[in-house]
């Protein structure tokens, strides 16, 4: 062995060294490509209402009481990043049913959210329809452990008049504290009905 030349043993150690380097950039490349919001456009309700939702959804369907009547409502919605977020829809026959179903499923978050500080607000959606008008509620509820995280959810209800003269009532939900502190608006911000 002369004493320019390396070690057959200090050269394995060197193409080791370099091949661990390049397996940990190539993980952290593959972390950066695997976002915990990763925003996809979803058409619901037969492309009337496009959402913009963090995560793939799972679809479902189901029989919901608004004030004197069982509604039939689809759903689409996903878990990600500490937080769910879902879109409802179900069709009224005019702008009337469309308030008082409304008006229930209001009813229904406020019974759901008791004891908790809720700020109702109105809300602005692109071509919503201006009966029933848009409406935003965030409600808070503390823990009862200190060490825990406050329940918090978001609504945003709004309605589009359908080309048929039937009416689509809409609940959009964030339920949970996101992990990222934009991840409400740009859902709600996200949701776009035909022009």
């Amino acid at each position: 062995m002369t004493p320019d030349m390396p070690s057959s043993s200090s050269c394995r150690r060197a193409r080791t060294s370099a091949s661990c380097a390049i397996c940990a950039t190539l993980l952290l490349v593959l972390a950066a490509c695997s976002p915990v919001f990763n925003w996809r456009e979803v058409p619901l309700q037969g492309g009337e209402l496009v959402a913009l939702l963090p995560c793939k959804p799972d679809r479902a369907e189901r029989q919901m009481p608004l004030g004197d009547q069982s509604v039939r409502v689809d759903m689409a919605g996903c878990e990600t990043g500490g937080a769910t977020f879902a879109v409802a829809h179900a069709n009224a026959a005019d702008a009337t049913q469309a308030q008082a179903w409304m008006n229930a499923w209001r009813m229904q978050a406020y019974a759901q959210w008791a004891g908790a500080r809720v700020e109702e607000s109105p809300a602005g959606v692109v071509r919503a329809a201006l009966a029933p008008a848009p409406l935003r509620l965030d409600a808070s509820l503390p823990p009862a452990d200190r060490s825990a995280p406050a329940r918090q959810a978001s609504l945003l209800w709004f309605a589009h008049r359908n080309r048929d003269g039937t009416v689509a009532l809409y609940q959009a939900t964030v339920l949970g504290s996101p992990s990222s502190p934009e991840a409400v608006e740009n859902f709600f911000s996200g949701l776009r009905l035909p022009g």
